[in-house]
Order: C-alpha cells, then structure tokens, then sequence
C-alpha cells in the first residue's frame, strides 16, 4: 500500500466527499450506452464478440479473487476507530480529518478493506474510496479495488462500479475478468441488463480474455433477466472458443428453463450433462424438484428422486430428506412430505424436530389439526422433544400443560400459527377467546396475530367482532401493512354495505397504511373524508399525519394540523410528542418546535420533553441548540436529567470538545447532581491532553468533595 504522507491535502475536504456528484446519480443517470459500428443497440451477438476472439496460446494471469479477511483484521483497533470517525462525518471539521488521516497512514491494505467492507450503507464506503484515493501521494493496494468492486457488486450501484473500474485502467491497475464480473452484477441488480452484458465489450477492448467465472455470471445475469434464449446462445459461444462449461453453468440454465416453466427441458439438460462431461449435482435436481412441488406435479418428484440415485450416483443422506421435506411442506405437501419422513426413518436416518415441525405447520395450515396432534405426540415417544413451534397445533389449555410440563414455554409465533389453524378451521371465535387469555398465559399477539385472526372473522362473516378486532389493534399500535391496502378499503366498506360502524379507528387504518405507500395526498384526502362521514379525527389520526408532513419537510402543515388537534382538545401523547420533536429536530427547527412545545404542554403535560429535545438535538449534531436548552432540563435535577446531560458530554466529546463537557458537567454538580464518574475520568483526560490541567484537576476535585473518590484515588488520577 501507498503511503499516507502529509502534504498539500487542501483539496482533500472530507465534506467535498460529498462532491463524488456520481454518488448521487447512480441510481438516476443513464449510461452512455456502449454500441457497434452498425448501430447495434445491444439486443443481438454484440454482447458476445468477447467469446469471438479469445487468445488461448497468451498467458493465464493469476487472479485475485474475493479478498478473504480473517477477525482480527475486520476487529483491529484501527479499523473500529476509522469507522467510528466515518459515523461522525455529518458533523466533520477539519480537525476530526486530520485524525482520520493521521490513522489512514498506518493502514495495511487488507485493513483498508476491513473498513470499507465494515461500512452499513455502500455509498458511504464508495466515498470513502473516493476520498483516499484523492490523497497526496497516495494509491489504493489493488486488493482495495477488488475489495471496491466486490462491496459495490452487491448493490445498485453501477455507475460507481464502472467509475472504480475506470479508475483501475487510469491508475495501470490490472483487471482481470472478476473485476468485470463484479461491474456486470452491479448493473443487473440495478436492473440494466443491456449494459451489465456491453461490460463484456468493454473487457474486450481492454485485451482481457474472458474465463469460466466471468461466462458463469453473464449467464446467470442472462438468466436471471429472463434472457433464457440469448443464455443458451452464450453457452455455444463459449464451447466454441473451447472455455467448458461446469456444473455451475448448466444450473443457472436449469433455473431458466424452470422460470419459464419448461421443466421438461430442464429434465432433459440434466440427462445431457454426463454426455457433456459435466455430472449434474444435487442442486441440479432441487432447482427441478422445487419447480415440480410448486406446481403440485408430486409424483414427478419421486421419479426424478429416483433417477438423481439412480443415475447420477448421488447417495441420499440426512440432509437431502430434511430438504425435500421442507420443500414438500413449504408448498403445502404435508402427505408427501410425511412419507419421506417414514422412508428416510426406515433407511436408519434420524429426521430431526426442524423437519418434524415443518410437515406439523403443513398439516396445521389447512386446518389438519388431528393429524399434526398425532405427530406431537409421536415425537414425544420418539425422544424428539418438540420445539415451541410444534406445539402450535394442540388446543391452548391442553397443550400449555404439555409445554411446561417439558419446559418448553409457548411463544408469540406458536399462539399466532395455532390461531391460524383455527381460524382455516372456521374457528376464529375460539382463536378471539384465546386472543383475550394471552396475558394470562403470558404471551404478546403482534400485528401479524391481528390479522389473522380479523381475517379468520372476516371470512365467516362476524365483521362486528372483526371491527373490535381492528380497534384493539390500532390501540395497540399495529397497523395493517401496504401491501393489504385494497384488503383494508374492502374491509370498510362490507362494513359500510352491511350497517357496521365504520369508526375513527377504521379511516385511522386506512390514513396510515396511505402515508406508508408514501401516498400523503391521498391520506390527507381521507382525512377530509371523515367530517363528510361525521368521524372526527382522534390524536391516533393527527400523530399519523403529522409524522407524515414531517417526514415529507412539510414543518408549517405538521405545525397547523398540531395546533387543530389542540383546538379540539385532543390531549397530545407520548408519541405525538415524539414524533413531533424528532422531525423538528431534523430539519433544524428549534425555535418553531419551542413555540409549539409550550402549546402542546399547556394541553398535557410532558416531564421528559425537553430531555428528549437535548437528546434528539445530539443525535442530529446540533449541540449548540443543546446546550442552550440545559436550563430548561436543569431546573428540578431529577435523575433522568442525569442521563440526558451525559449524552450531551458524550456528544461534546466525539466532537473532540471536551472543554464544552466539562462545562456541563459543572452545571449538573452546581444542581447537586452527580455526573458519571467514569465519563468525567475521560473528560479529564481529554482535557490534559489539550494542556486545561486546572480544569481537570477542579472537575475530579468535585468528586473529592463530596466523597465519591478518596484524595489519594484522586492523586493517582492527576499524576
């Protein structure tokens, strides 16, 4: 790796990070598209004038692969400081630059890698690469741009990976057919087939002779974009330049054949391959078994089982019977998938309870609640101790004195699976009367046992339950998701059609499923809805829209629609107020939300409100308006200010202001509270480094005073 020497790095802003206006684009801007002489628009062999010239008398270059990284460098000191630096780079300064780039110097290659692979979200690892490579005197290790190349290839980003890869060919970094294949995946996920396969004339006209891996991904790129035709097309272009296919190849052809539900054409390739001299694998026979379980066409399954045995030689073990079980099971096949279990149990192997549930669940599903009772207890005489996911085919009380008995307490996913064999059953009132025990019996239904249950009333016609169903839920907090939209306006309006109360509760479900499509004009339309209805809005349905505006920077409507909850003498809760700091906070408008606070507080009252304003303000970096609202936190010095003025310290010393911490922890012992002791200890040191000694020495002198360290423990600290 280049070293990291000092020099005229002023054009090396870490905000002008942000000046990659690539990183912005990527996901909008068009490529220029890559195109022959003829006009060619990409649609026919162009892609594939790489496999018409390979050179196979030239030398094999050695190739590097995926950059594997063992714990201790991803867990190095320096590694975990940088990526710490990068989570503050929305409140950067130069001095925290100069960290970064005094601890950059002392970065092998591989430890480069183990950041940007630490980085949660790409873009900002792409900037990163950006921003180094802009260094004086400085040049990435070519694992970095494979390391680059590899990140990006997960993700959207094409245009940054064809930037990176250009950047390669500039610096006289040599690119070997990974680094292309990395590029082309990018653009297929990015959905940009045409210019993931023009990557290939690119590697053309760069001399570099294609290899399997990079044949290998173009085809299941092809695939995967449902090009099945020009997949097979490529696989003849490689047999005629002599690159052989593997058994990688032909299963990417396999699936193909299978997603355009030509099974028996897959079959066929399976019976070609040995002639090929390619031996098809088990994964060959899953992909074709899975197809024929999806479309039911389970005999075919058997046979096909039988000719992997039979001719390919491939010996069925342990974990071949738990995968066809649970693909069985996964499509609703639980007599099929009951009769592998036998056989794989007659031929000596031990199905475990993971396969056991899976054809349990399957049978529980349709409402087959006999026969996944006789299978519980059939594991039980079996030794195989069921899970809390078995147990969710026995009736409640029955099954709970099982479960603890065997120490095996129920949970959420057990009750909310056994309530939906129930309700299949057309027992939704029983699976309501179990809802209404779950605090008895020590268990939570989550918004997924809702709607189950709601769904199971539903469809027996009980939309009066139903509706309670609905209230409860939404007091609870658990809205339907966006993608039961029509299900939800459905619903509505059979309660509408059969003299249900549609209530505030029911336009309060649909207002909030709209604001999560990102449909906020459709949600506030329905909210004008309701006074037409006669519904007025309760403060469930302002905290909603509310968040809504602020989530679109829509401050000024979020603030009117505040203020004519309050009108109506809607009392503000918890969440509202939360909800209503954090997107003032985040659009910076402190002295609006204030204003709004004290309105809000005349109404209700909030102890915590403006710890959780200090607090949110920390999280966005804005420590100035922080500190000015201390006074208002320090006032009555209960303990949950304690906390809040300990993460403005915090806050105060990430940014390397440890001056500004001290100052806070001064105001707390003035208010007769006592700071963390060991916060202040870091404090103090920060201090000395920067040459504050006396104000050091007077923050630990306070500890001394009240007696929370011994005069000697505070000698020890000072020396």
């Amino acid at each position: 790796m280049g070293s990291w020497d000092n020099g005229d790095l002023q054009d090396s802003s870490f905000d002008k990070f942000d000046e990659a206006k690539e990183l912005e684009d990527d996901d909008d801007d068009d490529d220029e598209e890559e195109v022959g002489e003829d006009g060619n628009d990409g649609d026919d062999d162009i892609d594939f004038m790489v496999l018409s010239s390979v050179n196979r008398n030239g030398e094999q270059r050695e190739g590097i692969g995926r950059v594997e990284l063992d714990e201790d460098e991803i867990r190095h000191p320096l590694v975990r400081e940088i990526c710490r630096l990068i989570e503050l780079s929305l409140v950067w300064n130069p001095k925290l630059e100069g960290e970064l780039r005094h601890l950059l110097r002392s970065l092998k290659p591989r430890q480069v890698c183990a950041v940007l692979r630490s980085q949660a979200d790409e873009r900002v690892a792409l900037k990163l690469f950006y921003w180094a490579d802009r260094q004086w005197r400085y040049r990435h290790d070519p694992i970095v741009y494979y390391t680059m190349l590899e990140v990006l290839s997960k993700t959207k980003l094409c245009q940054g990976a064809r930037r990176v890869l250009q950047l390669m060919a500039c610096r006289g970094i040599v690119c070997r057919p990974e680094a292309f294949g990395y590029v082309i995946l990018s653009y297929s996920r990015a959905g940009k087939l045409r210019n993931a396969m023009q990557i290939l004339t690119l590697m053309q006209r760069a001399g570099v002779d294609p290899d399997l891996s990079i044949c290998n991904t173009a085809i299941n790129v092809l695939v995967k974009g449902n090009k099945l035709e020009k997949a097979l097309r490529f696989l003849a272009r490689m047999q005629l330049v002599e690159i052989t296919p593997n058994v990688v190849t032909y299963n990417s052809l396999i699936k193909g054949y299978c997603d355009v539900h030509c099974v028996e054409d897959a079959i066929e390739l399976i019976a070609e391959m040995p002639l090929k001299g390619c031996y098809p694998d088990k994964v060959s026979y899953y992909t074709v078994m899975s197809f024929l379980c999806k479309e039911k066409r389970v005999k075919e399954v058997r046979k096909l089982m039988d000719k992997m045995v039979k001719d390919s030689k491939l010996i069925l073990d342990q974990v071949n019977y738990n995968s066809l079980i649970h693909m069985l099971s996964k499509h609703g096949h639980g007599d099929e998938a009951l009769e592998f279990l036998r056989e794989a149990e007659e031929r000596g192997f031990r199905v475990d309870k993971v396969g056991y549930s899976a054809i349990v669940h399957s049978f529980c599903k349709p409402g087959r609640i006999d026969i996944a009772k006789e299978l519980v207890n059939e594991m039980f005489k079996k030794g195989c101790i069921p899970d809390v996911v078995t147990y969710t085919v026995d009736k409640a009380k029955e099954m709970l004195k099982q479960m603890y008995k065997n120490v095996c307490k129920p949970n959420t996913v057990s009750y909310t699976a056994l309530l939906h064999g129930l309700c299949r059953s057309e027992k939704s009132s029983e699976a309501r009367e179990m809802m209404k025990m779950s605090e008895e019996e020590w268990w939570t239904p989550n918004a997924v046992t809702y709607g189950v249950v709601m769904h199971g009333l539903r469809r027996e016609g009980n939309l009066s339950e139903a509706c309670d169903i609905v209230r409860e839920m939404i007091r609870k907090g658990f809205f339907p998701t966006p993608g039961r939209m029509d299900e939800a306006k459905k619903f509505v309006q059979e309660c509408l059609n059969k003299g249900c109360a549609v209530n505030v509760v029911n336009f309060t479900t649909l207002i909030h499923v709209y604001c999560q499509k990102d449909d906020l004009e459709a949600a506030l339309s329905l909210l004008d809805d309701m006074y037409l209805n006669n519904k007025h809005p309760d403060v469930v349905t302002y905290t909603t829209v509310i968040d809504a505006l602020g989530k679109k920077r829509r401050i000024e409507e979020a603030t009117e629609h505040t203020m004519k909850m309050l009108k109506k003498g809607l009392d503000p809760t918890p969440v509202t107020y939360r909800t209503v700091i954090h997107r003032c906070c985040q659009m910076g408008r402190v002295e609006d939300l204030l204003k709004l606070l004290e309105k809000m507080l005349s109404r209700h009252s909030c102890k915590t409100v403006y710890n959780q304003v200090i607090e949110k303000l920390c999280s966005f970096g804005n420590l100035e308006e922080a500190d000015k609202l201390l006074g208002k936190v320090l006032r009555t010095a209960p303990r949950i200010d304690a906390k809040t003025c300990h993460i403005l310290m915090e806050s105060y010393l990430s940014k390397g202001i440890p001056l500004s911490a001290y100052k806070v922890a001064s105001r707390m012992f003035n208010r007769n509270l006592i700071p963390e002791l060991k916060l202040c200890e870091k404090v103090s040191k920060r201090l000395m480094l920067e040459g504050k000694c006396e104000e050091a020495d007077r923050l630990m002198i306070r500890f001394v005073e009240r007696g929370h360290i011994s005069p000697q423990c505070q000698e020890h600290l000072g020396s």
